[in-house]
């Protein structure tokens, strides 16, 4: 047990790469919150306080991280999560160019590199090859679409 004692810093350091280990798999940032908590338990250990302290400063600096750091990681990445939609709910809201004439029954557009069965959401008139449309829906693998504003910029050109 003497080897504990000597080196307590080498165990908070296994535990705070195992907790690493358990947060890839997890990604939901708690592990790693705990993991910080068990590093500042190392640097504990490595100063030379006792057992008893290198636990209370491991749990209250897991805390803090936990209540503090974790929201804001959370948040950021969730809000770039949410930006980049994937599949066919990914273009709604996309702009796309007019292949075959657009009707409420019929038409073709190009949209992110692919060519796009298209049909005219409600109440909107016909759209003309060459016109750029915004994509409003999708139903099945039809895209439902309106004609742009004049002098509006096509986010193909763009990116």
């Amino acid at each position: 047990m003497s080897w504990l004692d000597d080196n307590s810093w080498l165990a908070w350091l296994g535990l705070a790469l195992a907790l690493v280990a358990v947060e890839a798999a997890s990604v939901d940032f708690v592990f790693l919150m705990l993991a910080g908590g068990a590093l500042a338990g190392c640097i504990a250990a490595a100063a030379g306080l006792s057992f008893v302290w290198q636990v209370v400063v491991a749990v209250i600096v897991a805390a803090v991280l936990v209540l503090t750091v974790r929201p804001l990681l959370k948040r950021h990445f969730m809000a770039t999560i949410g930006d980049h939609k994937i599949g066919s709910a990914g273009q709604i809201g996309r702009t796309a160019v007019v292949v075959k004439t657009v009707t409420e029954q019929d038409g073709r557009i190009q949209l992110s590199g692919e060519t796009w069965s298209a049909r005219l959401a409600p109440g909107t008139t016909e759209c003309l090859p060459g016109q750029e449309v915004r994509v409003v829906s999708i139903e099945g693998a039809t895209a439902i679409v309106t004609a742009l504003a004049a002098g509006r910029k096509s986010e193909l050109n763009h990116g």
